[in-house]
């Protein structure tokens, strides 16, 4: 299967790179750029894996300060890609995106800007112009969004807003490409924990978000797209002494495991599901095999969790036992400049 990988270009790289998972091998190709844009760091897919999105984390494109969202067409033998076009991302350092279920809306979190913006999607790939830019604004507070992702109805959307702690909902109309304010419109974590990266479970009955700066887990209770508090637990080991903040956060397709990346710890914390309540169990932490785990994926699978670790400039591939969650080191690794966003596709 085809790995695509964003990464940050200051440092050597080209953009985006693309290598290939051998599942019955359990081993990686070489990677090869396929795809030139600046700092492409992070990535979605369309539906049918024939377009392939990537932000341009940067606050100065066309002259504006804004950053900026390409689309690919994804050639069907090669996986290499071809730019389609670009568009402003509706504010400064644009960090996440993610697309509608129809492939039609591409909704994008800016960072530097604090605002999501939904961006509308042509039956060719080609994107508009932002068509909604939602900012985000509060008192005495610097929004920082780190990520826009939507349930498996595609009506809600899940938008962590690091600087202001809390997880806002939205209501989507993917017709009109549209956000409005669910009631209620937020859910509040604690101060200055940082939520980031957000994972839906399989059946859409919970949410799980890991905050950055708290070095946490909060599972949410869904129900009408609101979101009820219902456990905290640390991605860290109680007696860890040093500097680290969590990054991705990821569900098995089974719906049974859940992982999170500690940058600092340089680990992926594994824990177990209870499926029908939500909750957490804390299963064990492994070294991820370099520096500064930003994001990971497991495969489609379910059989193996291949990890980017952005400061040490590589990837590393673990392999997932289906019976407990646990991760071991397969040894196959791959080079590529500071990797930022693993994506698989068959």
């Amino acid at each position: 299967m085809r790995v695509y990988v964003g990464t940050y270009t200051g440092s050597g790289s080209r953009g985006i790179y693309l290598l290939r998972l051998d599942p019955e091998a359990g081993t990686l190709s070489t990677p090869e750029p396929v795809g030139e844009a600046a700092n492409p760091s992070f990535l979605a897919l369309g539906p049918s894996a024939r377009f392939l999105y990537a932000v341009g984390e940067t606050d100065d494109f066309a002259g504006g300060k804004t950053g900026a969202v390409s689309a690919f067409a994804v050639e069907p033998g090669s996986g290499r890609l071809t730019l389609i076009n670009q568009q402003p991302s509706g504010g400064a350092g644009p960090c996440h995106l993610t697309i509608d279920g129809a492939g039609r809306n591409v909704l994008v979190a800016n960072y530097v800007g604090g605002s999501v913006a939904v961006l509308p999607v042509g039956e060719d790939g080609r994107l508009g112009a932002p068509g909604q830019v939602v900012q985000h604004a509060e008192p005495g507070r610097i929004s920082h969004v780190h990520s826009v992702n939507l349930d498996l109805s595609g009506r809600f959307a899940f938008v962590a807003d690091l600087g202001l702690d809390k997880v806002f909902v939205y209501r989507f109309d993917p017709d009109a490409g549209r956000l409005a304010p669910n009631d209620p419109p937020w859910a509040e974590l604690p101060h200055g924990v940082g939520p980031r990266h957000v994972a839906v479970s399989a059946d859409g009955r919970f949410v799980w978000v890991v905050s950055e700066m708290g070095n946490i887990v909060t599972a949410f209770a869904l129900g009408g797209g609101a979101l009820r508090d219902i456990q905290t637990i640390s991605t860290l080991p109680g007696d860890f002494v040093g500097t680290s903040c969590t990054a991705e956060i990821q569900a098995h397709p089974s719906g049974r495991f859940l992982y999170a990346s500690n940058r600092g710890h340089d680990s992926v914390a594994a824990f177990a599901i209870d499926v029908h309540s939500g909750l957490l169990a804390f299963l064990g932490l492994t070294p991820t095999g370099g520096q500064w785990p930003r994001h990971f994926s497991v495969d489609p699978t379910g059989r193996f969790l291949l990890v980017a670790n952005q400061r040490s400039d590589n990837l590393v591939l673990f392999r997932i036992d289906p019976a407990s969650g646990s991760l071991a080191p397969t040894g196959v690794t791959a080079r590529i400049p500071a990797p930022s966003c693993v994506r698989f596709t068959a």
